[in-house]
C-alpha cells in the first residue's frame, strides 16, 4: 500500500468561473501539483535533480479520469489527497481525492510513466520501469 501525502489549496478568485464556482481545469492543475508534491514528501528528488541522477525526467500523465462530486468557491481550503494506487512495471496510477473539511468536492486517477530523454534527440522521451528505489521511498 501507498503513503498518502495531503497537498493543500488556497482557491483563488481567478480559479473561478463568473458564477463563482472553480473552473474544473483547475483541479487537474492542482491534481497534477500533487502528484509531484507526493513524489517529494517521499523522498524523490525534484525532477531536474534526478534527471542528473539516472536520466529521470519526470511522470508524463498517461490518462486522467475526474468525477465531481461538490462545488468549491474562492477563499476556501481545499486538502488534495494523494496516493498510488497501482504500480505497474512501467506505469503507475494516482489516486486522489479532493476535500474541504469533511466534504469530498472531487476525485480522480491520474496514470503516469517515469520516462528519460531519447539519446540524441532531447526533444523525444520513452517510458523506463520505475525504478525500485522510489517504489520502496512511496510505499
Amino acid at each position: 500500500m501507498s503513503k498518502t501525502v495531503v497537498y493543500e489549496v488556497k482557491v483563488m478568485f481567478g480559479d473561478c468561473d463568473p458564477a463563482g464556482i472553480v473552473f474544473f481545469p483547475n483541479f487537474s492543475k492542482w491534481m497534477d501539483a500533487s502528484s509531484l508534491n507526493f513524489f517529494m514528501q517521499c523522498g524523490v528528488p525534484p525532477w531536474r535533480e534526478l534527471e542528473r541522477i539516472n536520466g529521470i525526467i519526470g511522470t508524463p500523465l498517461l490518462e486522467i479520469n475526474t468525477r465531481f462530486k461538490s462545488p468549491a468557491t474562492y477563499g476556501e481550503t481545499l486538502q488534495v489527497h494523494t496516493s498510488v494506487i497501482e504500480w505497474g512495471s512501467k506505469v503507475l496510477t494516482q489516486k486522489h481525492v479532493i476535500m474541504r473539511g469533511d466534504t469530498l468536492i472531487c476525485e480522480g486517477t491520474e496514470k503516469r510513466a517515469f520516462c528519460v530523454r531519447l539519446t540524441g534527440e532531447s526533444y523525444r522521451i520513452k517510458v523506463v520501469p520505475i525504478p525500485q528505489d522510489i517504489r520502496e521511498r512511496c510505499s
